[in-house]
Parts: structure tokens; C-alpha cells; sequence
């Protein structure tokens, strides 16, 4: 620790110099973020199950007793954010700008609490103007690590806790190159990403594991295409995603399976009241925080299981006070396929799945807040459970 903060002291002192002589700026945000929260059950999750994806089935032991159900309690500041955004001269007929960000909640389960890379990417903008008072580009192009591509941020649930949304919501950034063309409220979105944090599943020499080399394997970037429009108070758009990975390493054969994923989402805002929604049919985008995966059959071949989820985001978006709820279902629609020998990817054994998320967040609008949340989510196991989260956290924000 001692190490990472003589680091950043020194490339403080490198940015500011380089300020001065270059012509240069660097504009510093971040956060922290200490968040409680207790859970009725154990949950699939990540990061000490701060990220809480839905609760565990009931698992009997020799006396009759579920052992995954009680309550537990934990506290964790691990989302505390750093950040740097860095604007410099026109080069290539294009503004350009470069953006840097980190947290400490590692890139594994075995490294939480560790610095992690969460953003870097550059961006070349050519040409702005104005429409509806928003800033358009013709031509944008960035290149670095960014939001997965199913990820639509601009509509993104705004719950507490680290999952925002997730499962409901893709949650995930991967290294990338995204292209994007304006055309009065129109935009094309077209982006080729790879793997880094979040790897696919898949059987490396013989064993089950999450791994890049069943992307790297198959020599294809992920690809994601986007069509939005967009005016002052009305976000609509769609999305069509290809995965194609090699699921067996080594693999004399070269077998690739494809999965396609499409999605449709909008937000609109009613005066104080912004409303967001989103439904997505998931075909294993277990890499996004997501529902879904692929199957080996016992023939040897491959095809998804396919989940269809809708969700719902309402909030106040003024005041001091300021109200909101989320709301999300999924549907397994191949639940009961048992015709494998492997299955990849994460809920598998839900016929189905939701969340209701009440939330209540108070803001001094000078950069503190607390928020307060209950999450009531219901897993559709062969024996249904649910788990109730109840969590409390402070932000500040500078």
C-alpha cells in the first residue's frame, strides 16, 4: 500500500509539471463509499458478496436444516474511487481527451482490496455541435478500457450496492475500440472488445474454468452494434451483440460457438422523475454480470439456454430527498435441459428470477449523501427461496 501511494504522489507531480510546459489539463474526481449491508441468507455473488446476483438454493444437512439460510452482516469501503480525466491539444483534426480510473476491489474474489483498473481510454472527437442542448459529435472513436458494450450507461439503474442492477443489467468493462456516427438525434454505435477481468467459462485442459483463452482461441473480438436516438428528455435505442469463443483448450478441432444477445432500452424524463427500462435477450453473457451460458451436450456440440429479462428504474432526480426503485424479472426459457455433459455461464437451475429494490437517498448537493435500501430478491429454484438485503451508505464525492 505503501508503494501505490508513493506512485500516485509522484504521477501527481509528473501531471502537474506536464500542465504547465505542455498545455495539458488534468481535472481529479473520485469518491468514497463506506456501504453495510446484511443479507437473510447466503447469495451468488462476488466481492465478499457485495455484488449479490440472487440467493442460494436450500441446502439440507443431515438434520433437515437449510444451511444457507440466516442472517449475516458485513461492512466494506472497497468502492472508493479515484479518477483522472486529461484534455490536451487537437491532434489529427480531432479533440482529444484520455481518462483513468481505479477503485480497490481487486479483480478477483483473491484480490479484493487490491488497486484495480476499472477505466483507461483515449478519445479522438472531430467537430461538436449543439442539438436539444446536448453536445453532439459526428465522428468519436475510443480505444482503451471501457463499459462492456451491453452495458448502456446511460441508462444504468442507479441502486447502491456494486451490482447496479445485475443480473437484470449487464455490469462490466472490457478492453476495447468503439466507433461512433452522429446524424442529427441519431447515432450508430459499432464496438470490437476483448476479455480481461471478466473471462468466459469454458474447459481448459480438461477442467472447468473462467479463462481469456476461449476468446483469444477464437481470434474474434466480441462485436456490439447500436442504433440510438436521443433528444433533451427521451433516451431510446437498440443493441445486437456476437460472442464467439473456442470452449475446449487446447482443441485440435478449432470448434467455435457464437452467441448472439440483442437488447432494447430507453429513458425518459417527466419533470422531477426520471424513469429508465430495459429488456434483453441473454445468450450467455455470463462475462456481463449477466444471466445465460452455453451447454456441452453429450454429442460434444454446443448451444446457449437463453434467458429473456425486463427491468424497471424510477427515481426523483431533484431535492434533497430523493426516492427510487428498481424492479426486474428473468425468465429461463430452456429451463430443465439436462441433455450435457458441462454447463457454463450462471443460472442455470432458475426457472426464473426478481428483484424489488426500494431505495431512499439524501443528498447535501455539495458532494455527501446517504442512502438507505431494501432488495427483496426471489430465485425460481425446484424449492423457491428469496433473500432480503437490507444496506446503508455514505458517499463522498469530490
Amino acid at each position: 500500500m505503501k508503494k501505490i501511494l508513493v506512485v500516485l504522489v509522484l504521477l501527481v507531480v509528473s501531471l502537474v509539471r506536464l500542465e504547465a510546459q505542455e498545455g495539458f489539463h488534468f481535472d481529479f474526481h473520485g469518491f468514497v463509499n463506506p456501504h453495510y449491508y446484511a443479507d437473510s441468507r447466503s447469495v451468488v455473488g462476488g466481492r465478499e458478496d457485495m455484488m449479490l446476483f440472487y440467493p442460494k438454493p436450500i441446502v439440507r444437512d443431515s438434520l433437515g436444516h437449510d444451511i444457507n439460510d440466516g442472517w449475516q452482516a458485513n461492512m466494506l469501503a472497497i468502492t472508493a474511487r479515484l479518477n483522472v480525466r486529461i484534455t490536451g491539444p487537437e491532434m489529427l483534426g480531432a479533440k482529444t481527451s484520455a481518462f483513468i480510473e481505479g477503485d480497490f476491489t481487486g479483480s478477483t474474489n483473491a484480490t479484493i482490496d487490491n488497486l484495480r483498473l476499472r477505466h483507461a481510454y483515449i478519445t479522438l472527437r472531430w467537430r461538436r455541435w449543439v442539438v436539444d442542448d446536448l453536445y453532439r459529435t459526428p465522428h468519436m472513436l475510443i480505444m482503451g478500457q471501457y463499459w462492456y458494450p451491453m452495458v448502456i450507461h446511460e441508462i444504468m439503474p442507479m441502486t447502491n450496492p456494486l451490482n447496479m442492477g445485475a443480473p437484470f443489467h449487464c455490469y462490466a468493462r472490457q478492453p476495447q475500440v468503439r466507433y461512433s456516427y452522429n446524424v442529427g438525434r441519431w447515432e450508430a454505435v459499432a464496438v470490437a472488445c476483448w476479455q480481461l477481468d471478466n473471462m468466459s467459462q469454458g474447459l481448459l485442459s480438461g477442467n472447468p474454468q473462467s479463462s481469456t483463452l476461449f476468446a483469444r482461441h477464437s481470434l474474434l473480438p466480441e462485436l456490439n452494434a447500436q442504433l440510438r436516438y436521443q433528444t433533451k428528455h427521451l433516451f431510446l435505442g437498440a443493441a445486437a451483440n456476437l460472442k464467439t469463443i473456442q470452449p475446449v483448450v487446447p482443441d485440435p478441432t478449432g470448434t467455435l460457438h457464437s452467441s448472439f444477445s440483442w437488447s432494447l432500452f430507453g429513458k425518459v424524463t417527466l419533470g422531477s422523475v426520471t424513469i429508465k427500462a430495459q429488456t434483453l435477450l441473454n445468450n450467455s453473457l455470463y462475462e456481463g454480470c449477466s444471466l445465460g451460458g452455453y451447454l456441452m451436450l453429450t454429442d460434444g456440440s454446443f448451444c446457449d439456454w437463453h434467458f429473456n429479462t425486463v427491468w424497471l428504474d424510477i427515481e426523483r432526480n431533484r431535492g434533497h430527498w430523493r426516492p427510487g426503485l428498481f424492479m426486474g424479472y428473468a425468465k429461463n426459457l430452456d429451463f430443465g435441459n439436462a441433455d450435457y455433459t458441462h454447463c457454463f455461464g450462471r443460472g442455470h437451475d432458475l426457472a426464473y428470477l426478481w428483484r424489488v429494490q426500494p431505495r431512499l437517498t439524501y443528498t447535501t448537493q455539495k458532494g455527501l449523501s446517504f442512502v438507505g435500501e431494501a432488495e427483496y430478491t426471489y430465485a425460481g429454484y425446484e424449492e423457491p427461496v428469496g433473500n432480503l438485503r437490507l444496506s446503508l451508505s455514505a458517499v463522498y464525492a469530490f
